[in-house]
């Protein structure tokens, strides 16, 4: 309806029934809703993310001062203790040598600061082995290729991941010991930020996480290897001072480890 006052100006009136009236209201309570829907979904998955890593309870792998109960297993490498640190010294002519946990581990968290000399390979053995008898079994390797495994008897074997301080830079790779071998390397583009999170000379962070088949790992919070294997469950935990052969140049050369600490994740929940 359109009409006209003193002034002459036109005014519009509009008439509704009550059903505009009703119609309205219902489309603002629907729009509340949806919005309080997100922000509420966004909430709960904040909350959730929180949750889950404040329910991990990390306790020390070394209290800084012993490592008494640590069994050496292989090689004749030397550890000691030093400002808090376990230190790896190597020694030419034997082989491969790991200080290992007494007990094993099966879903976790590891965190560790690591720091190693120029020139010597170190790695973190997890979920590994080391039986009395020899064991002889097929298996494929990473590309699927069948192969023939043979494992010596006392020779630690199983997941490692890699400590590497030269121009290849696979630090932070999953490395199948004494096993199938290399798991997840780190050639090409996609791998360049990986490579490039180890720091030579400098202490760096690992975080090594183990759900079930799924082993990632991190290097100073960038994420590095992202695997899923079955073939072992469960196994302990050690600390690799490569051998030198006998190189008399690497001889003495070191490898740290410190703040060793493990939230155990119980997946049955």
């Amino acid at each position: 309806m359109v009409s006209s006052g003193a002034t002459g100006v036109a005014r519009v009136r509009l008439r509704v029934g009550p059903w505009f009236g009703r119609l309205l209201f219902r489309r603002l309570v629907l729009g509340a809703i949806m919005r309080f829907s997100v922000l509420g979904l966004v909430a709960a998955g904040v909350m959730c993310a929180a949750a889950t890593a404040s329910a991990l309870e990390f306790v020390p792998l070394f209290d800084g001062k012993s490592i008494d109960g640590w069994i050496k297993r292989g090689g004749k490498a030397e550890y000691r203790i030093e400002e808090g640190a376990i230190v790896g010294v190597s020694q030419t002519n034997t082989e491969n040598t790991f200080l290992c946990t007494p007990r094993d581990y099966a879903d976790f968290v590891l965190e560790v600061e690591v720091k190693v000399d120029a020139g010597l390979n170190s790695g973190i053995q997890i979920r590994s082995l080391c039986k009395d008898e020899p064991q002889e079994f097929e298996a494929t390797d990473a590309k699927g290729k069948p192969i023939q495994v043979k494992i010596p008897a006392k020779r630690v074997h199983g997941y490692q991941v890699e400590i590497d301080p030269s121009e290849r830079a696979y630090s932070g790779g999953i490395y199948d010991e004494a096993r199938r071998g290399w798991l997840f390397d780190l050639p090409g583009d996609e791998h360049k930020a990986a490579r490039g999170a180890f720091k030579v000379g400098q202490w760096n962070k690992y975080r090594i996480e183990c759900r079930g088949p799924s082993i990632k790992t991190w290097i100073n919070d960038v994420p590095v290897a992202d695997l899923s294997d079955e073939m072992t469950p469960a196994g302990f935990i050690g600390l690799q001072v490569h051998s030198i052969g006998g190189d008399e140049k690497l001889a003495g050369k070191e490898v740290r480890w410190r703040n060793l600490r493990i939230a155990e994740i119980n997946t049955e929940e």
